[in-house]
């Protein structure tokens, strides 16, 4: 999977989902209406930085305190195409990944990033690229690269349940229960 893209950086440290997305629009459930809420704690700004092309440049523990959801979601409604962080908090990450977004660990490119910055992300090559300058990331397994080219679980899933097993008709396992 190669993506490429424009990188916001949000240069601070332990973000936290309450300020990425606060609590009192947590009744919103649509990722469109969610959009217009992303960075409110933070910094509302940023959205007017972003661009179909954005991939977010974070800090260390990204994505800490509540496990919500909303945060990937709102992110992924805006089109930000993934993350590159020097690290994510393990709940927020899991969100991002079963969401089918996209989140890299690369300390070292988020040093070299800036806003503007171009970015290019090489999963199979094991790169994200930094202004010309390439950084090593640890291979993303295959499941989540499949899972990620799903659209997130539930769509990998529902995939899974409606291919049949090799060697074994559809209908076949249906009447064997």
């Amino acid at each position: 999977m190669i993506l490429e893209g424009t990188a916001l950086v949000i240069p601070q440290d332990d973000v936290d989902t309450d300020v990425l997305y606060p609590g009192p629009y947590l009744n919103i459930v649509e990722p469109e209406q969610m959009k217009s809420y992303l960075f409110e704690g933070l910094d509302p700004s940023l959205r007017s930085q972003l661009r179909p092309d954005t991939i977010l440049v974070v800090g260390r523990n990204f994505g800490c305190g509540s496990s919500r959801e909303h945060v990937p979601l709102a992110i992924k409604a805006w089109g930000i195409r993934c993350l590159v962080g020097k690290s994510f908090a393990r709940i927020f990450y899991r969100n991002c990944m079963n969401l089918g977004l996209l989140a890299i660990t690369c300390p070292a490119a988020v040093e070299v990033a800036h806003t503007g910055s171009h970015l290019r992300i090489d999963t199979e090559a094991g790169t994200v690229d930094a202004d010309g300058q390439p950084f090593p990331i640890p291979r993303i397994p295959p499941f989540l690269v499949d899972l990620l080219a799903a659209g997130g679980l539930e769509a990998w899933a529902r995939r899974r349940l409606s291919e049949p097993e090799p060697g074994r008709a559809r209908d076949q396992g249906d009447k064997a229960r």
